[in-house]
């Protein structure tokens, strides 16, 4: 009798988790059923808005579904992360950030999400160089020239930031601190986002900027700013006469980089599904598009992702405890 009971329990057992099974699998298949929420923490016209855009138009011709973009801007990103951490987890609300969203909680007080804990990453899509831009005035055409004209001029070069903690503000950190004869003397100038970092730098009032590459092109192109280095490992198609920070700085490399979140306990299966559909986006037409804006194309597995993850937030952790940087 005791064990005609343990045998109903088990089979009950096994049922109920087979339904389970059967229910997340079926979930993961409707997903997504009515729009999805596409959130971007930063304002619209930057390298992550156009980016993230261009991804949420492909992922909504993909899936037939809509993908509505939000930008909902504030924190240095971390009212819009915050919004999607406390989102349900059930594939509608969605985050598409940029490496900032790691590191800045490393340089305040307390964030109010811990990004290991409270999201799920989905997918890496795309690695941006950064662009070390000065102004045209400055007498240097390249990290050696920029190196020997602090030598020679202790305390004139003042460098822009978008925001503390982005990748910028560590690319430049780096940069102080990675040369061979000790380091490049410049001051840090914190602005509150990249547009008014590039007006004083067209306008001189800063000697020089690194940002992503997409966003110091036009400036670039338009003669009103000289790129003088980009901070990938390689030269990058779009400017092949540019010579990389490392061909002065040996080991020297630096990129932001873009990435789809959701909420923590999003089902495996969905993660599964939209690791797919991300990785076909960047298969297709898209790659070209990006690959044209000088970015480097994403894509791998969700294993993938949650290592590069790490990796580069212990490598970002060393930065920032090293320079200090901290947002006031």
């Amino acid at each position: 009798m005791q064990r005609q009971h343990f045998l109903r329990a088990a089979v009950a057992a096994t049922v109920t988790a087979t339904l389970a099974l059967t229910t997340l699998g079926a979930a993961a298949q409707a997903w997504p059923s009515k729009p999805v929420k596409f959130i971007i923490p930063f304002p619209p016209g930057g390298t992550l808005d156009t980016v993230g855009r261009l991804l949420a138009q492909k992922l909504q011709e993909q899936l037939g579904q809509t993908f509505i973009v939000e930008n909902r801007a504030g924190g240095n990103g971390m009212i819009g992360s915050d919004a999607v951490a406390k989102a349900p987890a059930d594939g509608y609300t969605l985050l598409f950030n940029a490496s900032t969203f790691t590191t800045t909680p490393m340089t305040v007080k307390s964030a109010p999400y811990d990004v290991l804990r409270d999201f799920a990453p989905v997918a890496m899509v795309a690695k941006a160089p950064l662009a070390v831009s000065v102004n045209n005035n400055l007498p240097v055409n390249d990290i050696k020239g920029l190196m020997a004209y602090a030598r020679a001029n202790p305390g004139k070069l003042n460098f822009a930031i978008g925001s503390t903690g982005s990748a910028g503000n560590l690319a430049t950190e780096l940069l102080k601190r990675a040369s061979g004869s000790g380091g490049i003397d410049l001051t840090i100038v914190p602005y509150k986002g990249t547009a008014p970092a590039f007006q004083d730098l067209v306008g001189g009032q800063i000697e020089g900027f690194i940002d992503p590459l997409l966003g110091a092109m036009n400036f670039h192109k338009a003669g009103k700013v000289k790129i003088i280095a980009v901070t990938s490992k390689s030269r990058v198609v779009t400017l092949p006469d540019v010579p990389t920070v490392g061909e002065t700085v040996p080991g020297y490399e630096f990129y932001s980089w873009y990435g789809v979140w959701g909420p923590a306990k999003l089902p495996a299966e969905v993660v599964t599904r939209l690791n797919g559909e991300v990785n076909k986006a960047l298969a297709g037409d898209m790659r070209e598009r990006l690959l044209s804006q000088g970015l480097l194309v994403g894509g791998g597995s969700v294993e993938d992702f949650v290592k590069f993850q790490r990796d580069d937030m212990a490598r970002s952790q060393k930065i920032i405890t090293d320079g200090n940087i901290r947002a006031e």
